[in-house]
This record gives C-alpha cells, sequence and structure tokens, in this order.
C-alpha cells in the first residue's frame, strides 16, 4: 500500500492514495477545507468497523437496513496528542438480532478491524450498540 501528500497552500495537503483517490487535509485551527490529520484517522476507524459489522451481519443474513457508526475521542493534552479513549456508538437498524449485533461488533474490535488493532495500542476503545428500530430505546455498552 502506497499514499502520499503534498502542501497545496498554506496548512493545506492533498492526500492521494494508491488507488487513485484523494482527500484534503486541513491542518488550520478551523478545518475548513478538510478534516485534520486526526479526523481523519477517526474517521477510518468508523469505516473500517462499519465494513466488517456489514460484512458479518450480511454473511449471518440478518436484515440489516442501516448502520451509523461514531466515535467520541479524547487525545492526550499534551504533543503528541495521541488518542487516549475512544467510545464508537453503533446505531443498528433493522430487526437484526441483538446476538448477531453483539458478535459482529466484537469480531469488528477484536479481529477484524486493522485500524482499531493499530490504535488500541495507545487508546482504549469501548463501544455501545443502538437499536434504531427498539422502542425500548435499549442501548448496550461493552
Amino acid at each position: 500500500m502506497i499514499a502520499e501528500t503534498v502542501w497545496t497552500k498554506e496548512m493545506e495537503f492533498e492526500g492521494r492514495s494508491e488507488s487513485g483517490h484523494s482527500v484534503v487535509f486541513d491542518g488550520g485551527d478551523r478545518h475548513a477545507n478538510g478534516p485534520s490529520p486526526m479526523e481523519a484517522v477517526l474517521m477510518a476507524l468508523c469505516g473500517c468497523t462499519s465494513v466488517d459489522v456489514v460484512s458479518i451481519l450480511k454473511k449471518k443474513r440478518e436484515p440489516l437496513t442501516s448502520l451509523t457508526v461514531s466515535a467520541t475521542a479524547e487525545q492526550a493534552a499534551a504533543p503528541p496528542r495521541v488518542f487516549t479513549r475512544i467510545v464508537l456508538t453503533y446505531r443498528i437498524g433493522g430487526a437484526v438480532s441483538k446476538k448477531a449485533a453483539e458478535d459482529a461488533v466484537e469480531l469488528s474490535k477484536n479481529k477484524y478491524c486493522s485500524v482499531s488493532k493499530m490504535l488500541e495500542k495507545a487508546a482504549q476503545i469501548d463501544f455501545r450498540i443502538e437499536y434504531a428500530n427498539d422502542s425500548s430505546g435499549d442501548v448496550s455498552s461493552k
């Protein structure tokens, strides 16, 4: 895998991937024209685990209709401002069994998500699951 960034102006950089995709990183205070590199890492974590969970639930033939994964992160106070704690919230839609959802999230966290495995060397990663179609508002946390 190969990637590069090119400084374009002020504190903006264009990141390019070997597969031909690009993203603008904005290291300025307001991040007006793109995510900061650390925001991009957090987005990559959400993307990585989302791919796993959808794949696992589809293989289990669960009736998944939607998935949103959000992350809240705490960072060290002084440079390097690494993540110290991350909480992932999985909002699952469809009549997916709670056991299947919990198993899929656990498998992603503990086996498949490469981004999670790298980040957990520096940060505690916790998760919670919300079921969009559950009128009781049940939330699972691990």
